[in-house]
């Protein structure tokens, strides 16, 4: 019987000697720990690239038996239902698979409770970093993750037991406030009132992003309310609630709003739109991004969170583990629209 050598399991001494180098660079690259040992990008995308095209897989339990890896990485997101967080988990599986990394991502629907048993369960799997997106309590996962020596990153919300990746909330936030205040001084509306609306008190975004908004009005010399700022939480029935409460002590709704993310951006519009109110009549400024959105109201500003390059940071942060758990990278956003 004559065995075909075509249907033998390619090994990483068969892509050493296609790529034109090491087996011991080659299991590097496999292992997303080639950046750690200066080997270029091109050739690990080359490897990488070869790796894919002869349909190699390595053998997970078998590699992380010899050598202590699993070749996983581990998320937890809050939500899936805004690009945001959608994107930031595209994004994260794209560079774990170019690195040669099996991603598993969990969402936890910000419930702290299914944010621990989330990271119990990506534990028993050995995970090799735990990304922790948007966590309702950071910190606990930190500690679990210490416990069992694995390393974690938060990204999105900032911990105080691990390295942050973060946008820059609170110079977005004032960038977009002063974005909104100039239309209303080209509309000639000036002295009308801004609706801060959605967040959380307890949020560390929803507080640096009040504080930018403040900031921004008081550079032109405007004093802000405090019944005008309504952090009442992300969802979008609470959003709605929220205004309309607002709205009985008004008559007309306000010229214009900062709405705190496109989920509650959706309860806002859906709440005006119930009560019978013209939505061109009001300047809105996000602090979100959805194209969709931007393209169907003529007066709408966004703030786009670069998350490319907060992922790109996270993944420095897995090939170089910083000695400062308190470090705390922000992000500049763009502001769309304007």
């Amino acid at each position: 019987m004559v065995s075909d050598s075509s249907s033998k399991r390619l090994t990483i001494y068969d892509l050493a000697r296609l790529a034109e180098t090491s087996p011991s660079t080659v299991s590097a690259v496999l292992n997303g720990t080639w950046q750690r040992r200066r080997i270029s990008k091109k050739l690990a995308s080359k490897i990488l690239s070869l790796a894919q095209a002869e349909g190699y897989s390595a053998n997970m339990q078998a590699r992380a038996l010899r050598s202590e890896r699993s070749g996983i990485i581990g998320m937890i997101l809050p939500l899936y239902d805004n690009r945001y967080f959608s994107s930031i988990a595209q994004h994260f599986e794209s560079e774990a698979r170019r690195r040669g990394l099996f991603a598993i991502v969990s969402c936890t629907n910000r419930d702290p409770k299914q944010e621990c048993e989330a990271a119990r369960m990506m534990l028993a799997y050995r995970v090799e970093c735990l990304v922790c997106t948007g966590a309702t309590d950071p910190d606990t996962i930190a500690q679990m993750c210490a416990e069992s020596g694995v390393q974690s990153i938060n990204l999105d919300l900032p911990g105080s037991k691990a390295p942050s990746v973060i946008s820059n909330n609170r110079e977005g936030a004032r960038q977009l406030t002063h974005a909104i205040l100039n239309r209303l001084v080209e509309e000639k509306r000036s002295d009308d009132p801004v609706l801060f609306i959605g967040g959380r008190d307890e949020d560390h975004n929803t507080r640096e992003r009040i504080a930018g908004f403040k900031q921004a009005r008081e550079e032109v010399g405007l004093v802000t309310a405090e019944e005008n700022i309504l952090p009442c939480d992300y969802a979008a029935d609470k959003a709605q609630t929220a205004l309309e409460r607002y709205m009985l002590k008004r008559s007309t709704p306000p010229s214009a709003m900062f709405v705190n993310s496109t989920i509650s951006l959706e309860g806002i519009v859906r709440g005006l739109q119930l009560n019978g109110y013209y939505l061109d009549d009001i300047i809105f400024g996000c602090f979100d991004w959805d194209p969709l959105a931007a393209a169907f109201h003529p007066r709408l500003m966004m703030v786009r969170q670069n998350v490319i390059e907060m992922i790109d940071r996270v993944f420095e942060l897995i090939d170089t583990p910083p000695q400062d758990p308190h470090l705390l990278i922000e992000v500049q956003p763009e502001i769309m629209g304007v």
